[in-house]
């Protein structure tokens, strides 16, 4: 669970892995081979670009010695709040943890768009706006990198013989976006939502 405000620097954090996020938790730069430099927050526990990382403060659970923060536990623990924060976060700015905790369904799927190489993302179909496939780069990123309206899309769930097994497209005039799952269990339980979702109706939840 997020921590509070005011437990931040009272106890340690858990730490994300760096391999679970392949952008700044903060900024959202990516990080690629020239800013690969990860840090942790040591009262988030969040990974954070070396910008994001460039601030002390003194953590109580660490005796109250100096420890690298990031800005946002910067300001929380001396006290003084960040007005920019509080602008309107835009709709890919739902971080992934977030929907993914309160989600009709996700899962790894591979996805390939025109004609692209396949790629993995974590797709999720989140309750609040179960008629929206959001994709993210990896479970815990704080950005998705798309977003599909599923309404009106068309389902075609056979699979060519050059596609992945498991696969599905999804039509909507010229945009084609084709998903692929790691088996038929989770395609069926994929095209069980969307089936509902293109024609306007809620789905029920799929995970367990």
């Amino acid at each position: 669970p997020p921590f509070q405000n005011a437990e931040l620097g009272k106890r340690a954090p858990r730490w994300i892995r760096d391999n679970e996020v392949t952008m700044c938790m903060k900024c959202k730069e990516p990080f690629n081979a020239l800013t690969r430099r990860r840090h942790h927050c040591r009262a988030c526990g969040h990974v954070v670009c070396w910008k994001c990382s460039d601030y002390k403060a003194h953590l109580e659970y660490d005796g109250n010695k100096l420890n690298k923060v990031c800005k946002d536990c910067y300001h929380v623990i001396i006290g003084c709040t960040d007005s920019e924060e509080k602008k309107r976060k835009g709709i890919l700015e739902i971080e992934s943890a977030e929907v993914s905790g309160n989600s009709v369904i996700c899962s790894f799927l591979q996805y390939m768009e025109k004609s692209k190489p396949w790629q993995k993302a974590w797709c999720v179909i989140p309750k609040q706006e179960a008629l929206v496939l959001y994709m993210y780069g990896a479970p815990q990123d704080v950005k998705a990198l798309a977003t599909i309206p599923l309404l009106g899309y068309t389902v075609d769930d056979t699979p060519k013989s050059a596609d992945l097994p498991h696969s599905f497209k999804l039509t909507q005039s010229k945009s084609v976006h084709s998903f692929a799952a790691d088996n038929e269990e989770l395609k069926q339980k994929w095209l069980k939502v969307i089936h509902l979702a293109v024609k306007g109706e809620t789905p029920e939840c799929q995970n367990e």
